[in-house]
């Protein structure tokens, strides 16, 4: 099952067929315990509005609401070894060698939801960083009493060379307008995602290639209820939240976005996110 929220109305989507949701409230659709079974019933005696193409006519919108976005680091080897290595000169590297072995998780607060981007949006690198990439991440929607009842596409814009200067300067390196994009849908499963689903990412410019990532869930060291119940501990959410679960993609360190990139994270079953640098 997937919801689109679209300038129009917000779509059910389940097995090909579009259904028109009754619900005009995107906090008040998807914050349930049961969400899945919720839908169905839903579309249970409703008449399709047609099939997925259908959905190419509308304008698709971020799938959020009034939710906050909160972010998990260094959940993958690569990304705790990324951070080291741009750390460095600075002697903040061993921080992140500690965070991946420690019981505590990195957890921070990434975005409000006026400053997330949804498909074919535009996302934004600061003026001020000379080293930007994108994060592909697996995000996932938690309800108002803790519980994942569903997932989308992040994309977590990172200035890296704002917090390769130094560790505590994270929350300008991360929080700032355009920061994080997140797409096209929320994505309902009966059953959580299995441990190799793929994350898949490729940048282009001027329409050719520059870079491709891929690697698997099976891949993260922390479990996806763990960082659940760190972020829900002294922390809540009245409407719900997500959390971007950390990148095991990386580009090298050579690489840094330019305006007018093309980045493509496609994550199978829930879709492709596209978001374009400003």
């Amino acid at each position: 099952m997937k919801i689109y929220r679209t300038t129009t109305a917000i779509f059910i989507e389940n097995e090909g067929i579009v259904y028109d949701s009754p619900y005009y409230d995107w906090d008040t659709l998807v914050n349930r315990d049961e969400l899945y079974e919720f839908l169905q019933v839903t579309i249970q005696n409703k008449y399709p509005v047609g099939v997925s193409d259908i959905l190419s006519q509308h304008t698709i919108l971020p799938p959020i609401g009034t939710q906050e976005v909160w972010a998990a680091g260094v959940t993958y080897i690569r990304s705790k070894v990324a951070r080291m290595e741009e750390s460095k000169d600075s002697g903040g590297g061993t921080f992140y060698d500690k965070v991946y072995e420690a019981d505590r998780p990195e957890i921070f607060f990434k975005a409000t939801s006026y400053r997330v981007t949804g498909p074919n949006e535009k996302v934004r690198i600061r003026k001020d960083s000379v080293w930007n990439v994108p994060e592909p991440e697996l995000t996932l929607f938690i309800n108002s009493n803790g519980k994942i009842v569903g997932y989308t596409i992040g994309n977590d814009m990172s200035s890296r060379s704002i917090e390769g200067e130094n560790p505590l300067y994270l929350p300008q390196a991360k929080v700032y307008d355009g920061c994080a994009g997140l797409g096209p849908c929320l994505y309902v499963p009966q059953k959580p995602l299995s441990s190799d689903t793929a994350i898949q990412m490729e940048i282009k410019r001027d329409k050719h290639p520059v870079f491709y990532g891929k690697i698997t869930l099976d891949q993260m060291k922390r479990q996806h209820t763990e960082l659940v119940d760190y972020l829900y501990r002294e922390c809540s959410f009245p409407q719900g939240c997500y959390l971007m679960t950390g990148t095991g993609i990386v580009p090298p360190n050579e690489f840094t976005l330019h305006s007018g990139d093309e980045i493509l994270i496609s994550i199978s079953p829930i879709g492709l996110l596209t978001t374009i640098v400003e």
